[in-house]
């Protein structure tokens, strides 16, 4: 039998739109490397999750190792080149991506799902695609083999690739994810720079949690280090949040300021468990936002798709609703599938949930312990349109907050960047019109007539008077 036939990777088409580099790049200009094309697209929490490994490979093999983002949009906003530009900087890629809105590299890969890595040998043929993430491992392995063997045939080529970066402007807030009013703060969950902010409502900063170093560690204030914070909770004399980057659970004491771990591990869990005993045990998974409710905080769990529930009396953490399959299933909350679950709300009993992959608002009713869909229908069902229910459309919302006085949800519809708002009794859904333009909208807190907006995008905090439909920035300052 004759040698296995090998592929030479396809070329990369000369029409693409270039990221993180000045030049266009070709394959052949990375011969006697090994090349990984990572397929990814920014709205998936899957390809978040692929991040770190690929920095942990481009630190470890400098100079024998390109790796080229292929940008493949899910959702028309991700289309956009400005929009992508932003999540590059928001996720700190420092390789060349390359935008592929017509999917002319899925196609010629044969790509099925995202994320996909195709793993390319330093003579250009394709070794193989793997598919998912938690691949680190295996590509590390990949890579020492590849480069071992073209380095005994004489043909590695030793050059990093060079980047050229198109950093964001100067701003107190970096990428703000969550907005936490309540009667005399707000807290912001100021995700790019790491840290919590607890300021007054005109902006003016009390105090800071978190060096603005990404990490894991407790400690008084600055002290402390976050990696990502995203959604906010205040219960008693505690702020609890989902610290994202660190799959935990975090606290701090607003008297003393102290942070403190109360579930997780820092690293990511992958489906390992369905309940703990000891939160500190509890290997989470992206938690996301947070909600209270009768003694038990309840967790967006957006990397495993599924609600999960801490009892802060006798502090067990278990998964509470969904199967784990992403998915727009309803029904009793153990069998219910949810999609990247990212913002939570309780009201009545009910704990609403933004299922931003399948851009839906789903209703968990907490004591019968059953799920339903309000607006929403399939994973590739979105738009933007009012209407009755499930004939409204929505671009992956992330934000949402509740207004009892108006009987109503304020939805932060961030791939359409625009506020909407949902009738509790009816379910009508209708764009609330003001003249300011918002940039991916993540998080929203009400504070009587004040709706506050993490205006993610421009690095701001916007405050919208629901009577007036004036808008102003918050002037966050020291």
């Amino acid at each position: 039998m004759g040698e296995p036939t090998r592929i030479r990777a396809p070329e990369l088409p000369d029409n693409l739109e270039w990221f993180n580099t000045d030049q266009t790049l070709t394959l052949a200009s990375q011969r006697g490397k090994v090349v990984l094309l990572d397929f990814w697209s920014y709205c998936s929490i899957n390809c978040m999750h692929v991040m770190p490994d690929l920095r942990y490979l481009e630190r470890k093999y400098p100079e024998t190792l390109t790796v080229i983002g292929i940008h493949s949009p899910k959702f028309e906003n991700e289309r956009l080149g400005p929009q992508l530009q932003k999540a590059i900087n928001r996720h700190h890629i420092r390789h060349p991506v390359a935008n592929d809105p017509g999917f002319q590299l899925w196609r010629a890969y044969g790509i099925k799902a995202w994320p996909s890595t195709i793993f390319i040998d330093p003579e250009g043929f394709v070794v193989g695609v793997l598919r998912g993430e938690g691949r680190r491992k295996q590509l590390d392995e990949l890579i020492a083999k590849h480069t071992a063997a073209a380095q005994e045939k004489g043909v590695l080529v030793r050059s990093p690739m060079p980047v050229t970066l198109q950093p964001e402007p100067e701003s107190t807030l970096s990428f703000p994810g969550k907005v936490l009013a309540t009667r005399s703060n707000l807290y912001i969950a100021d995700s790019g720079r790491n840290r919590v902010l607890e300021t007054h409502h005109d902006g003016k900063i009390r105090r800071i949690f978190g060096s603005g170093t990404g990490g894991m560690l407790d400690g008084i204030e600055t002290a402390a280090m976050f990696d990502n914070p995203q959604g906010m909770v205040i219960v008693g004399d505690f702020l609890y949040i989902a610290d994202t980057g660190n799959h935990a659970l975090r606290r701090i004491h607003l008297k003393s300021g102290e942070v403190m771990t109360l579930a997780g591990t820092g690293k990511q869990g992958r489906y390992v468990a369905d309940n703990f005993r000891e939160p500190l045990d509890a290997q989470l998974n992206s938690p996301w936002d947070l909600g209270y409710h009768e003694g038990n905080l309840y967790i967006a769990m957006a990397g495993q798709h599924q609600i999960w529930r801490m009892n802060l009396n006798h502090q067990a953490i278990e998964r509470y609703a969904g199967s784990g399959r992403e998915d727009i299933v309803d029904g009793p909350t153990d069998r219910a599938g949810f999609a990247q679950p990212s913002g939570l709300a309780v009201h009545d009993g009910r704990l609403y949930v933004m299922d931003s992959e399948t851009s839906a608002i789903r209703e968990v009713h907490l004591t019968q312990n059953l799920v339903r869909t309000l607006v929403g229908k399939g994973l590739f069902d979105f738009g933007d349109r009012s209407g009755v229910g499930l004939e409204a459309r929505l671009q992956h919302p992330l934000g949402i907050t509740v207004d009892a006085e108006r009987n109503a949800l304020w939805i932060a519809d961030t791939y359409n960047s625009k506020i909407k708002r949902i009738d509790m009794q009816t379910s009508e859904v209708s764009a609330f019109k003001f003249s300011f333009q918002l940039n991916e909208p993540g998080g929203l807190s009400l504070y009587r007539n004040k709706l506050f907006i993490a205006n993610t995008n421009e690095h701001q905090i916007v405050a919208l008077d629901l009577q007036t439909r004036m808008a102003e920035v918050v002037n966050v300052r020291e």
